[in-house]
């Protein structure tokens, strides 16, 4: 063999080895897939698992009912703990490209290097690092791109089972910025329902999502309507409960120069905001007016401010005086609002309505002042609470509306608005602790429902909520909440169920409704009564009753 016959052998050699390794690589991949491994399943986000609540209910459902349960998505946030309790589950997160990429490059490259990425990333998942192909792949959509695709390839490739769980239409998301014309819209459509709708089964979140879908694509499989529900955790909250709540939340709203001179004067661990141990005498109730100079130079408010310094002796109150935590009657009302911080919920609504209920405030506070000058007795004329809004949530336009906020409250005597992030384990007692919900979400494509409103009345919490198309599934005007339609109509209903706080006759009616319809729930079903007379429940009743006769109907003969 000549000399340059060797060099081009020794050239090739790479490609003939690169070519055993892939070869061997594609038989010992299909030698191990060949057949699903029953009672397993693959739950697949592309997005952060720990604010995906509904794909971590999915998981924790399947591991409980006996499934050995991997679920797939990025890192980020915690997943809630019961997740970390489940023996019979498994966490798998994507890896992610550089994050410096994405400012070096323009998006017309960095958006396919990325796309690339999270397709390696989800193939290297569901076929190499599960140990054998599940029996189930149920994925979220949206994010439709690539992950349907992908999901379609591995279930084609393993014979998998998928179940695409449609929370809403990932082109509608998209149309939202381009407008519903855009080429790139239309391809996004078609790509959603060319590799949508052959799956095994599809949940959706509302019916009204259901029948469009099958009208429209044709959807074949098994198909299943399954509404959010809260899990059981969620519930009203104990006075002990908002207690111990802001024990721990005080230095988060120490930090928050905002609320100063607005809260009322509290000693940790004797009272807080909200709650108190101590007989009434040492509860001094906060002026109506914010930010007086005696007040700033008080004892309790120096110590607010100032957590290190433990309270003294004059404000600490004796052993035997302290009891168990309850509600302070001079405490805020509290409006909790959750938001993802995107254009599909529109902040600037809630921000409107809380300028006017800070002017109709104070407006009827001077109206009272005027009447007790005239001798007419305070006591009858109606006033509105400080209110104090947390906004949970991240997203990408928090920076912009906070930094408006900031700008506004200067101002503001009656409103403090401020934005928390907390623990999966604070936010249902956060919940159970408000007076009043606000949801903002306006659906992409009027289909689908807000699980921020599902958690609420979870925790028995009435929701004034944006009205859309379906909304109606969910929120019954005037029994579960109230149903709004701009910032001036908001305002009205913030009036008209905080006047007279915290004595509010219609605010009480409406969660008295919620409970109602809870214990309601729960007598019909030891009844044995089907999924489809109840009014409401857990997400574990909901599930166990719509997907476990779908999927695990065999357990029922074991």
């Amino acid at each position: 063999m000549s000399l340059t016959s060797r060099e081009e052998s020794l050239a090739l050699l790479p490609t003939v080895i690169l070519g055993i390794v892939f070869a061997w690589a594609i038989w010992h991949l299909f030698s191990r897939w060949n057949k699903p491994c029953l009672r397993t399943v693959a739950v697949v986000v592309l997005g952060d698992i720990g604010r995906s609540p509904r794909m971590m209910y999915h998981a924790q459902s399947f591991a409980e009912n006996g499934f050995l349960t991997y679920i797939v998505g990025y890192g980020g946030s915690k997943p809630i703990p019961s997740l970390e309790r489940q023996s019979k589950l498994q966490i798998h997160h994507l890896s992610e490209p550089p994050k410096f990429l994405g400012s070096l490059l323009p998006f017309v490259l960095y958006g396919p290097i990325k796309v690339l990425q999270q397709i390696l990333s989800l193939l290297s998942v569901l076929l190499v690092q599960i140990p054998q192909a599940p029996e189930f792949i149920v994925v979220q959509n949206p994010p439709t791109i690539p992950t349907l695709a992908v999901i379609w390839l591995v279930g084609s490739l393993t014979g998998s089972k998928v179940i695409i769980d449609w929370h809403n239409l990932g082109y509608s998301i998209l149309a939202l910025k381009l407008g519903n014309d855009h080429s790139f819209v239309k391809i996004a459509a078609w790509f959603e329902k060319k590799f949508g709708r052959t799956a095994y089964a599809h949940l959706f979140v509302t019916e009204a999502m259901r029948i469009h879908l099958v009208e429209k694509w044709d959807l074949q499989g098994h198909k299943l309507v399954l509404h959010d529900r809260p899990p059981q955790r969620f519930h009203r909250s104990s006075s002990q409960e908002v207690h111990e709540l802001f024990v721990r939340l005080k230095p988060t709203l120490t930090l928050q120069a905002s609320l100063h001179d607005f809260l009322p004067e509290s000693s940790v661990p004797y009272s807080t905001p909200f709650t108190h141990t101590m007989p009434e005498q040492h509860s001094q109730p906060v002026s109506p007016v914010a930010g007086s100079a005696a007040r700033r130079n008080s004892i309790d408010f120096r110590a607010k401010i100032t957590p290190s310094v433990p309270p003294t002796s004059a404000t600490a109150p004796l052993y035997t005086e302290i009891q168990l935590p309850c509600r302070r009657p001079d405490r805020p009302a509290l409006l909790v609002s959750s938001t993802s911080w995107t254009p599909d919920e529109d902040f600037g609504i809630l921000l409107d309505a809380i300028q006017m209920y800070e002017m109709r405030a104070k407006e009827l506070f001077e109206a009272c002042q005027q009447a007790g000058n005239a001798g007419e007795h305070r006591s009858t004329r109606k006033r509105l609470p400080k209110l104090l809004v947390i906004i949970t949530g991240k997203g990408p336009l928090r920076e912009r509306y906070m930094n408006e906020v900031a700008k506004l409250q200067g101002k503001w005597e009656w409103v403090r608005c401020v934005s928390l992030w907390l623990e999966a384990d604070d936010y249902p007692i956060l919940l159970g602790s408000a007076d009043l919900g606000v949801s903002l979400h306006s659906s992409s494509s009027s289909l689908d429902l807000p699980m921020k409103v599902v958690d609420m009345f979870g925790c028995g919490l009435p929701v004034c909520a944006l009205d859309f198309a379906c909304l109606n599934e969910l929120v019954k005007d005037g029994l579960n909440g109230l149903i709004f339609r701009d910032s001036a109509q908001l305002a009205e209903q913030l009036e008209k169920l905080l006047v007279g706080f915290p004595d509010t006759p219609l605010l009480n009616d409406l969660r008295a409704s919620l409970a109602r319809s809870s214990k309601r729930h729960s007598a019909r079903r030891s009844m044995g009564e089907t999924e489809e007379e109840w009014r409401w429940g857990t997400w574990e009743d909901n599930w166990n009753a719509r997907v476990k006769p779908l999927l695990l109907s065999d357990l029922e003969h074991h």
